[in-house]
């Protein structure tokens, strides 16, 4: 059974399921719709499933998507271990610019589900760091966005110096600059 608790930030929920571990390693159901839906309140009908591995220090994000039918996420450290944030990008939102973040890996059992209208991002605390995640609505380069993870309005405290980040997110701009239009959208894919 899995224990569901609502983050600060709206729409955001940490998901702590059941592991089985013996000799042989571990198992878990990190996603049931049933117990989802019964749990939020919420549908979430996954139609893409991601997978990203990163080396220690590297920082993935603040994404986005402005996608007509809005998009969710719901994401499980599968090795490794990484620092998993979220960030409420909704101007009209108490929590507006507010983030949250939460340790992920394998053994924990624990997930972070996204809801549309949030931000996401992640910092690597180990080489070999795998992540994954289910999207309620497909990659779509024109809808998909990026904010920059130093933003210094929104302030995430990432827990080390010498961070990597590809080119699309270190030319991010700030939430601010995106919001008011004043920054070129960066589609270096």
């Amino acid at each position: 059974m899995a224990n569901f608790v609502p983050m600060k930030i709206a729409g955001a929920w940490i998901i702590d399921s059941q592991v089985y571990g013996d000799e042989r390693g571990i198992f878990r159901e990190w996603f049931q719709s049933e117990v989802f839906e019964n749990e939020t309140g919420l549908k979430f009908a996954p139609v893409q499933a991601n997978l990203s591995r990163s080396a220690k220090g590297v920082v993935r994000g603040i994404h986005f998507s402005r996608a007509h039918a809005g998009q969710s996420k719901l994401v499980t450290c599968a090795n490794g271990r990484v620092l998993d944030v979220v960030v409420d990008i909704r101007p009209d939102s108490p929590t507006f610019k507010c983030w949250e973040a939460i340790e992920l890996d394998p053994s924990s059992g624990r997930s972070v589900f996204i809801g549309h209208g949030l931000g996401h991002a992640f910092l690597a605390l180990e080489d070999e760091s795998v992540v994954t995640y289910l999207l309620s609505s497909p990659y779509s380069p024109k809808e998909e966005f990026e904010v920059n993870p130093f933003d210094e309005e929104i302030g995430i405290k990432w827990p080390a110096s010498n961070l990597s980040l590809s080119k699309k997110d270190a030319a991010a701009p700030t939430l601010s600059a995106f919001l008011a239009g004043l920054a070129p959208i960066n589609r270096l894919d």
